[in-house]
């Protein structure tokens, strides 16, 4: 009788945490475009497949744009706006891949002609990312909507606080710890290197084997990737795999390289190393059901942070453009919609 009482707490309180891990942030709904524009996530998952099978790199590169778009003011669809202030133009986004951030501006394209202009590029980026990590072998994570657009991109001391490839794992901690982000957060949201690459710029601070400045790297990998890098002319023209094993799939294999020593980043590295992630990461490399639990809810927490709904933002009319830059488009109004639709 007492294993079956314990058996069942346990359970209760599995769909209390299900339950709140589930609900949407103020002004959010799963239903939000129901109405308005009911195909919408099938208009987004056949643009996204169809793009997906011709290149599956989209799929980190989503990812990316979404952390860089979320972590510095929230998910607003600011890191989209082109112009000479724009966060695209900033050292960390230079990088984010056109192949995603067009393909993110024909499903808003594509979902205006279907429905009209309900459908911000915010919640289509989210939407667009889980789709594409679905792509790639990645856990699927309920999307709620309603977020609205920014009308201006984020400044560039905001744009500075995404977190850098060299940070330590303190840095990392107190970086995730200001956005309201945790440890499991962290550790987990680390594990989008599992596929996707990087510059040599990135890691070169990680050929110095240096155990004071820099977490023990594998010798023969070091050798590896000091070789490649040094026909990396003109800078930043040679690509490395963040994960060696399994490249262009979404798993757990990420974890596994830092336990063997080749992690490409020292923030990734770290992870095996403070006292603090070890755990995490290692309970990660063994039980990939664990890491995607993981994974899929500090995505939708990220998705969540600091949104501007209801009457705040707009709908963009172009995911690059303000409404206001739209060309023969004054304001949103003059296309017969109102500001704050």
């Amino acid at each position: 009788m007492a294993s079956r009482a314990a058996a069942a707490v346990l359970v209760l309180a599995a769909l209390i945490c299900a339950a709140h891990s589930s609900v949407a942030a103020e002004g959010l709904s799963r239903g939000f475009h129901a109405a308005s524009c009911p195909d919408l996530e099938n208009i987004a998952g056949s643009l996204v497949a169809e793009t997906f099978r011709r290149d599956v790199g989209v799929a980190p590169a989503l990812i990316r744009i979404l952390f860089h778009d979320c972590f510095p003011q929230g998910c607003d669809a600011s890191v989209l706006l082109t112009g000479n202030n724009s966060e695209l133009n900033a050292v960390p986004n230079q990088t984010l891949r056109p192949v995603a951030l067009d393909l993110i501006e024909r499903i808003r394209a594509a979902v205006h002609r279907a429905c009209g202009p309900t459908v911000s590029c915010a919640d289509i980026t989210v939407l667009a990312t889980r789709d594409a990590l679905v792509q790639a072998g990645g856990p699927h994570f309920d999307v709620a909507f309603g977020r609205r657009d920014a009308l201006a991109p984020a400044s560039q001391d905001l744009v500075d606080t995404l977190p850098a490839p060299s940070f330590d794992v303190p840095t990392l901690i107190s970086s995730f710890g200001n956005r309201s982000l945790d440890v499991a957060d962290l550790v987990a949201l680390s594990g989008a290197h599992t596929f996707g690459i990087a510059h040599c710029p990135s890691f070169s601070d990680r050929f110095t084997p240096n155990v004071d400045l820099n977490p023990l790297i594998d010798p023969l990998f070091a050798r590896r990737l000091r070789a490649k890098c040094a026909k990396d002319v003109p800078q930043g023209t040679v690509n490395q795999t963040l994960d060696v094993r399994t490249p262009d799939v979404f798993d757990n294999k990420y974890y596994f390289d830092l336990i063997v020593r080749q992690g490409l980043f020292k923030s990734d590295q770290g992870l095996i190393d403070h006292p603090d992630t070890r755990l995490l990461a290692s309970r990660f490399a063994l039980i990939q059901s664990a890491f995607f639990r993981q994974f899929a809810k500090s995505m939708v927490k990220m998705s969540n942070m600091d949104l501007l709904t209801g009457t705040q933002g707009e709908i963009r009319l172009n995911c690059a453009v303000p409404n206001k830059r739209v060309e023969g488009i004054e304001t949103a109004k003059d296309d017969g919609h109102t500001a704050a639709m």
